[in-house]
């Protein structure tokens, strides 16, 4: 039986990241004292819980710098098979080439888990999605029940907090640099969910 997990921004090798802050001003990656120590680190994580076996959808900007070497040296250390959402820092022809991603992509919907997958978060109206997945019924768009909120689990904004309402940030920062079972990410809207509705009943 095989896991699949989620993760974002890594930007493996590159050394700017050392000095990257956030929208307060604070280190967006503080306690590394260069480039390496972060991959090092990041590898160590992901293969502290992804398994020869499992699956890892990387949701952009998986690697900086010099991709093509880092590529070759390094991408072999990382357990399991991997998938890209791309990033704005994905040289995408270098990625595409077939030896290292199964998969490709902009965006990913995963209509079953309720959950629509991309790099930079979208915005709110394109989190309304029809309940109907790949032709199986007509959609009306005047019928509400035929429609459903997703939400969006995003990578792109590393420890900046994620818009208010349906999203849920998944950039390496957010996760302890661990990638994070994607099971994990559907009980937690599923809890989220609810305790909205117990709120809204009091």
């Amino acid at each position: 039986m095989s896991d699949t997990f989620l993760i974002s921004d890594t930007h493996f090798n590159f050394p700017e990241m050392l000095g990257f802050t956030d929208w307060e001003g604070r280190l967006t990656r503080p306690g590394f004292n260069s480039v390496d120590h972060i991959d090092e680190y990041m590898i160590d994580c992901w293969n502290s819980v992804v398994g020869k076996n499992d699956h890892v959808i990387h949701q952009g900007d998986f690697v900086q710098q010099d991709r093509q070497r880092w590529m070759d040296n390094n991408f072999h250390k990382l357990n399991g098979t991997c998938e890209l959402i791309v990033g704005n820092h994905d040289d995408i022809p270098l990625m595409a080439r077939g030896e290292y991603f199964t998969n490709i992509s902009m965006w990913k919907q995963m209509q079953d888990l309720e959950i629509l997958l991309t790099h930079v978060p979208v915005e709110p109206g394109s989190l309304i999605r029809p309940k109907y997945a790949n032709g199986d019924r007509a959609v009306d768009k005047y019928d509400q029940t035929q429609w459903m909120t997703v939400t969006n689990v995003h990578g792109h904004l590393h420890s900046n907090p994620s818009p208010e309402g349906p999203y849920i940030g998944i950039s390496v920062e957010q996760i302890n640099y661990t990638p994070i079972n994607i099971q994990t990410v559907v009980d937690t809207i599923a809890e989220s969910k609810y305790n909205k509705d117990n709120t809204k009943g009091t």
